[in-house]
């Protein structure tokens, strides 16, 4: 396809996806607006609603459920979903739903024959391991049959708390925190749940007081690494299948009224910290010792009933735990993922993704400048839904550091339903300004269309407009556009093809991009199939997929490589995967790993193989390992890795992971040697105490980084952190002058408490 028909495929792309919703959309749109929310008990996805069971007297949290106001609440028949789906339960398994003005009320009742075999490995807040029991629940609270709720305990009584998104297809986010209780009570019998959710946590949609929401329910019972589901969800859409929201079960609600809290949370923080600069003469290291004194607030307030307001004020970060090192073995930028609350919680309503990590929108473009923190002196943050419309809206101003200027952010995403309830279309505008009179803007569109059963399509286009750029918006040079179709299954078949192209001035100055002034195309096709009850497999899948990348400049092949495997999941947990790569590449420059190992330019043929293994994730020993072998460009390649967790009790476990990167290039007589270590230690005394401590060591940098953070959390909202950071040089000579022995290091008391009003 030559420049002149992509540009014009670039420009009238937009006008094409609008058109192509127009009537569609307007059709829709118009029979929803007179479609009133309960049809005969049936929403108007015409699923078969339950009436949820309201209750008259006190409900006591003590994770019995026992009191008289249960009485009328009929326990859901309940399935097994893995080893075998459908089959009955091999523990018995009784799940409630109920409610009064202020509450939603959950009940577990886990009974079990060996109460002295329940796996209870944790206390800590958001850790969702598959090694312990669990209990669980997901809502789909504005019944839109792809965005979720979930909400998770474990016979310790720890609480887990989610959002899920893009109908659970990759879409998790455990991160997000709301005000909920739960009690649990372990007997002979078993174990046994109560939860408690106010409705002020929840956001949905009523009319004249009654409400339809959706629900999935679940049960792990880790020894047997089993799950057991209502309603009968398959897992053929992936591990995840369970909390999957076009499969929920509606329920309705009568006489409930969504609230508007206000909560307030103030934070204080001090510390101390230590680096190191070279003398004036350049002969010597020098320490500087800084003391730091902070505060902050954060405001979250609900605007109307299904639109949230959070506001920030001198922004702070200092407890989020530190990032994985990594080696990069390529060419391209390693991509991060965002662990800062603030921009994690409700991070769906933002997602403006290509493929891969190629997103108009990265969170980490703001508030980070070549690893290092940029400090934030605050921002505003609106999301939830006006009418049938998905609304994002950003806004954070940044300080200065080094060469970077103070700079602000902004972000506008909206999206609605169209067609039918499984298909979106939305636009995004994204602004960043520096106060040097640099800018960068980008806006875009996209559609994700349901076609048929599993079969969907995704459309996106977008452009930049940057202060070094032409900024030429009927130029192909500054857009990027993408189609892409794919079946979602794990059983049957599955296939996907990717078509995107990035111009030569293309520049999301707040997104990522991997592969820039590039066109790609990206397909796979797998066939998952169940070898039956008899067999001790669960899943097997044979596949194949490749990834293409040619240069826009000169239409040549910048890379290529190829993949054929098969992936096997078995009925005790097991998972193995093994698969055969093709690489064709083309370097125009030199590709260096280290001054003693490089690559020279040129075209490069050459094959590898890929292994990796798993045991079951409710061991309380876990190993995941994989080896990566083979031809690399003109020599070879070994990079193996090994993971290991183990719950020594419910209040320690230990978690490490070594990974060895052995590059050899025998005509040159070059090497390239990197070690990767990791070591985690969580201690819990209860579900208030947690003390993590995470050490790496990363032999290309030359550094052992450790992250300690002791934890105090007594409710939701108010939060002790302990935190202590340092980094060490393992090779001091490796400079002149000599490197100190402490890259930097710094203590940090942070205290923040938050007001419900």
């Amino acid at each position: 396809m030559n420049n002149g028909v992509l540009r014009y495929v670039s420009i009238f792309f937009p006008v094409f996806l609008i058109y192509s919703c127009a009537s569609s959309y307007k059709t829709y749109a118009e029979e929803q607006d007179n479609v009133p929310i309960i049809r005969s008990e049936k929403t108007v996805s015409n699923r078969t609603s339950i009436t949820a069971h309201r209750v008259e007297s006190p409900i006591r949290l003590d994770g019995l459920s026992n009191e008289e106001a249960w009485e009328g609440s009929e326990p859901f028949p309940v399935v097994m979903q893995v080893p075998h789906f459908g089959a009955e339960p091999s523990e018995r398994t009784e799940i409630l739903i109920a409610y009064d003005d202020e509450y939603l009320y959950v009940a577990g009742r886990c009974f079990d024959s060996e109460p002295d075999a329940i796996h209870a490995t944790t206390f800590k807040r958001d850790d969702n391991d598959e090694s312990s029991d669990s209990f669980g629940i997901s809502i789909d609270t504005f019944n839109d049959n792809e965005n979720a709720l979930a909400f998770i305990t474990t016979p310790t009584g720890s609480r887990t708390d989610m959002t899920i998104f893009n109908d659970a297809l990759g879409g998790i986010n455990s991160t997000w925190n709301t005000f909920w209780d739960v009690a649990v009570k372990r007997t002979g019998e078993g174990w046994f749940v109560e939860m408690r959710i106010p409705f002020s946590s929840l956001r949905f949609q009523e009319k004249t007081g009654r409400v339809i929401m959706s629900f999935t329910a679940f049960r792990w019972i880790a020894r047997k690494d089993e799950r057991i589901v209502f309603p009968a969800i398959p897992e053929k859409w992936g591990s995840s299948s369970h909390m999957k929201p076009s499969k929920a079960q509606e329920f309705l609600f009568d006489g409930i009224h969504s609230h508007k809290p206000l909560y307030i949370t103030p934070y204080a923080l001090a510390g101390v910290g230590r680096s190191y600069d070279l003398n004036d003469t350049g002969t010597a290291y020098r320490h500087n010792e800084k003391t730091e004194h902070e505060a902050g607030i954060d405001v979250k307030y609900g605007l109307t009933s299904n639109l949230t307001l959070d506001v920030s004020v001198n922004t702070d970060f200092a407890q989020v735990e530190a990032d994985d090192q990594q080696i990069n073995l390529t060419r391209y930028s390693l991509f991060y993922p965002e662990k800062r609350l603030f921009f994690l919680e409700r991070s769906s309503n933002f997602n403006y993704n290509f493929y891969g990590s190629s997103s108009l929108f990265y969170t980490r473009s703001i508030g980070i400048y070549n690893g290092r923190s940029v400090p934030i002196y605050g921002g505003a943050r609106v999301v939830g839904r006006v009418g049938r419309w998905d609304v994002g809206l950003l806004n954070m101003q940044t300080g200065k550091i080094e060469d970077l200027p103070s700079e602000n952010f902004a972000v506008l995403r909206l999206r609605r339903q169209v067609i039918n309830p499984y298909s979106y279309f939305g636009g995004i505008i994204t602004s960043r300004t520096g106060t040097d009179g640099t800018y960068n803007t980008a806006y875009g569109m996209d559609g994700i269309f349901r076609v048929f059963g599993d079969d969907y399509l995704k459309l996106n286009w977008a452009q930049t407009f940057d202060n070094d750029a032409d900024n030429n918006p009927l130029s192909l040079e500054p857009s990027k556009v993408r189609a892409h179709w794919e079946r979602y299954r794990y059983t049957g078949w599955a296939y996907g093809l990717n078509y995107s192209r990035s111009g030569a001035e293309y520049n999301p100055g707040m997104g990522f991009e991997q592969h820039p002034n590039a066109t790609t195309i990206v397909h796979f096709l797998r066939y998952g199939f169940e070898p039956g009850k008899q067999s001790g497999f669960l899943l097997h899948i044979p596949y194949e997929d490749f990834f293409l990348y040619i240069r826009n400049s000169d239409n040549t092949l910048e890379y290529f490589k190829m993949r054929a495997g098969w992936v096997v999941t078995m009925k005790s947990g097991y998972n193995y995967s093994l698969n055969a790569v093709s690489n064709v590449e083309d370097l125009r420059e030199p590709l260096s790993f280290s001054e003693n190992a490089w690559v020279p330019k040129g075209s490069y043929t050459f094959y590898s193989i890929n292994c990796d293994f798993s045991t079951p994730g409710g061991r309380l020993l876990r190993l995941d390992t994989s080896i990566n072998a083979g031809n690399f460009y003109d020599g070879w390649r070994l990079s193996p890795e090994i993971s290991a967790s183990r719950n020594l009790s419910s209040h320690l476990e230990l978690s490490g992971t070594y990974q060895l990167n052995r590059v050899e290039f025998p005509e040159r007589n070059q090497q390239f040697t990197a070690h990767i270590g990791r070591l985690r230690v969580l201690a819990m005394l209860n579900v208030r105490y947690t003390l993590t401590a995470f050490i790496q060591y990363n032999s290309a940098a030359d550094k052992v980084i450790t992250n300690l953070r002791l934890r105090y959390n007594p409710r939701e909202g108010n939060d002790l952190y302990l935190v202590y950071d340092e980094g060490l040089n393992t090779d001091r000579y490796r400079e002149e002058p000599v490197l100190p022995v402490t890259g930097s290091r710094t203590v940090m008391l942070k205290y923040s408490y938050m007001f419900n009003l």
